[in-house]
């Protein structure tokens, strides 16, 4: 059966016409969607009778609940459902969805559990949202990264619908502010042109052929070649471009490299998260020491450069940056 949820009120209204059902019932059906984050066509009790029975006959909502809820001892939880894994990450008044956009991932960066284990699918709309819909946080949650399992713009077209489902007043109605989407680079003109939301690059080496090493899509998608393309657009409003730079002992964590991200990023209004590389196993990569993390700092914000070090949350349930893997809600 075809799912309801993630689905745009056009595409609501189409099913409407074709069912037989008056126009306006395309706006009752999101409302019940995302703002009631109803389980059943039968809890749409504004719907006649039937109406609820001919939607029924083909269609569901389609909410995918989590098969596993593990907590950290940070108060982080990671939600699995099925292979793909999505994080709320609590902090004071905000709670912050991580979410997956792919089943696992094709870029095989080698220091991410995600990429090492291959690419296994796509999300539908629906497999986004029920992130979203499913946790046991769904209606205090204040902000999304798309920085979960996968490279989100290799899954575009769903990862779009699924923010037009988030940002329209129709849905959940949220700013385009309180959700960041991560990337290596790949089709980030795209992104840029078509999407009002934070972005994050995944850089991690200023080098072009060291970055190759450890991240083997700089060859489709140049690091400096995302740099220069983002320097085209205007940055002096509300959204906002930050780099991901995860720290790894003795592969980028020196004194050359931080000159090499300072000379990259000079004049680019930006911010640099640090991330210290989080062991994981049958892994050679780990963190450098907190001594060298903090000159590597120190260097670039004296250079001008604003870098904070990100704290690192859910380590101990393989939820924390480069450590989800899909397989079970596991502590460590």
């Amino acid at each position: 059966m075809e799912a309801l949820l993630g689905l745009t009120l056009e595409q609501i209204g189409q099913i409407c016409l074709k069912e037989g059902l008056p126009r306006f019932a395309a706006g009752q059906i999101a409302q019940w969607l995302y703002r009631h984050r109803v389980r059943s066509i039968e809890q749409m009790t504004n719907l006649s009778k039937a109406a609820r029975e001919r939607l029924s006959a083909a269609y569901e909502v389609g909410v995918t609940e989590p098969s596993d809820v593990i907590c950290s001892a940070d108060g982080t939880k990671k939600y699995l459902f099925g292979s793909v894994e999505a994080v709320m990450i609590p902090d004071q008044e905000r709670a912050t969805l991580c979410v997956s956009s792919q089943k696992g991932c094709k870029m095989a960066c080698k220091f991410c559990m995600t990429g090492r284990g291959g690419f296994h699918g796509q999300l539908s709309v629906a497999e986004i949202i029920s992130q979203y819909v499913a946790t046991e946080e769904a209606e205090r949650l204040t902000n999304t990264v798309f920085m979960g399992m996968g490279e989100p713009m290799d899954n575009w077209e769903n990862v779009k619908q699924a923010i037009e489902v988030l940002t329209a007043p129709w849905g959940f109605g949220w700013s385009p502010k309180r959700i960041t989407l991560s990337t290596i680079g790949a089709h980030v003109e795209r992104f840029l042109d078509e999407c009002g939301c934070h972005l994050a690059v995944s850089l991690h080496n200023p080098f072009p052929e060291e970055r190759l090493q450890i991240m083997p899509m700089e060859k489709a998608w140049p690091i400096r070649q995302t740099v220069e393309t983002i320097r085209r657009y205007d940055w002096s409003g509300q959204r906002r471009v930050s780099f991901e730079y995860t720290l790894c002992e003795g592969i980028n964590d020196s004194r050359r490299h931080a000159d090499g991200l300072i000379s990259l990023l000079r004049g680019l209004e930006c911010r640099v998260n640090l991330i210290r590389c989080h062991r994981i196993p049958d892994s050679p990569y780990g963190p450098p020491s907190q001594e060298v993390i903090g000159t590597f700092e120190r260097r670039l914000n004296d250079a001008g450069i604003r870098a904070t070090l990100r704290a690192s949350r859910g380590e101990d349930i393989l939820a924390a940056c480069g450590m989800l893997a899909g397989k079970k809600g596991e502590k460590i």
